[in-house]
């Protein structure tokens, strides 16, 4: 028999840790290669960890809402099979018997993953926990006073950074109350925010705060785009087998308005500035549950309508089911957001952080509408679109942000009705 360590796999550069959020397999299950073993999330996505062996599990060495660093044991599986030495973090020596060797390995397995720091209280708390602590002026006395969601009570990273962020609004009084992130007053309906909320509101609030936000908006007549979208997309859906929706569309447009303006492909670093060589825009897509969630386009302006259809509906489909790998959500260099799905005219995103700007496309309606021509103007029924602009004002003025959502107006109202499919 061999014993195996199912590690923390690296989930992308800018990925060291993760946080245990459901076991799919129980002590005494069997595994096989490739069989999903445990759910885990990142502060970008949720996924799964599979086995790289066939066995039986024989011990779990985290628990539900436990935070691991990538390389570190997460179980520890029994198996017949030769396993690679690079599979294997550190050999164990045979004991006499079979229940020692497992004891054995099992202690040294959790010698090395973030085990709980024992101080002069009840409570334990984790490294990271405590580090994080130190960061924030909060003292071991007022860390009792929080009351944890982990196991037996244990404070978790999350549990912390929610009371931190509730301290720096005013909500807690830590010399009067004893803190608890699970408070309820009197008959008053409330719940807690799952951890994708709590994640979406602090980067929300902390976008507000980094950049000075500016808003920009135009209507574009989007009557010839829709036109030619309905004359081809069955077209497309019998050749392709994909439907066509605006959303490649605009980010095929934005795409080729970044390269005239490349301060808008760009983010800020105090005050450097600096300017991205690939245009990867991010597609704000809606979940299930009411949430949303970033998909990135890497390298966008490199790939073809056809090419952009397939990869925008394949990470709108695996973002709904929450399939979606790490790295498919992160370096993002500028965003758009399709509002007019809720019939919303128009809105005022929020920029995604470290980008410095963000397009919101609104409902596409069918208004009256001045048409001018050489023989005089009329009114006539046309199909119109308010794209609205968030840029940071700090490094991107108002002209320059103005311009930007121009030029998208005119390559919409300027569509080749023959643009090849």
């Amino acid at each position: 028999m061999s014993k195996f360590q199912l590690l923390l796999p690296k989930m992308g550069e800018s990925v060291e840790e993760a946080t245990i959020v459901n076991w799919l397999k129980n002590t005494g299950d069997k595994i096989n290669i490739d069989d999903l073993v445990v759910e885990i999330a990142t502060d970008k996505v949720d996924s799964e960890v599979p086995s790289d062996v066939s066995g039986v599990l024989i011990e779990k060495l985290c628990s539900v809402n436990d935070v691991v660093k990538v390389g570190q044991p997460l179980a520890v599986i029994e198996t017949d099979q030769l396993i690679d030495s690079q599979l294997i973090s550190k050999p164990i020596k045979k004991l006499k018997s079979s229940d020692d060797e497992t004891k054995s390995f099992i202690i040294k397995a959790k010698e090395i993953i973030d085990t709980p720091i024992e101080y002069s209280s009840k409570k334990n708390y984790s490294p990271l926990v405590m580090n994080i602590s130190k960061k924030e002026g909060i003292g071991l006395k007022e860390l009792e006073k929080i009351k944890g969601s982990g196991k037996e009570g244990r404070v978790t990273k999350n549990d912390l950074i929610f009371y931190i962020s509730e301290k720096k609004e005013g909500k807690v009084k830590v010399d009067d109350i004893e803190i608890s992130n699970l408070s309820q007053k009197n008959s008053d309906n409330f719940y807690e925010m799952s951890r994708m909320e709590r994640l979406i509101s602090d980067h929300m609030i902390n976008s507000q705060k980094e950049s000075a936000h500016v808003h920009a908006f135009i209507e574009a007549d989007i009557t010839e785009l829709w036109n030619w979208r309905e004359i081809n997309k069955n077209i497309f859906y019998k050749r392709e087998g994909e439907k066509i929706t605006f959303t490649p569309i605009f980010i095929m447009l934005v795409a080729q308005v970044l390269k005239e303006f490349p301060i808008l492909n760009s983010s800020l670093e105090k005050y450097n500035v600096i300017n991205k060589k690939n245009i990867n825009i991010g597609m704000a897509t809606a979940l299930s549950d009411g949430n949303l969630i970033v998909p990135v386009v890497k390298n966008a302006d490199q790939l073809s309508l056809i090419g952009l259809v397939k990869k925008v509906n394949d990470l709108a489909n695996r973002s709904r089911l929450s399939k979606l790998e790490p790295d498919e959500v992160q370096d993002g260099t500028y965003t758009i957001s399709n509002v007019g799905v809720f019939e919303t005219l128009m809105g005022t995103p929020i920029i995604n952080q470290p980008q410095v700007g963000i397009l919101a496309l609104g409902a596409i309606r069918k208004v009256p509408s001045v048409i001018e021509t050489n023989h005089g103007d009329f009114i006539g029924v046309r199909k119109k679109i308010i794209l609205s602009h968030s840029f940071d004002h700090r490094i991107v003025n108002g002209a320059m942000g103005g311009m930007f959502i121009k030029k998208i107006k005119d390559l919409i109202e300027n569509w080749d009705s023959n643009f090849p499919i």
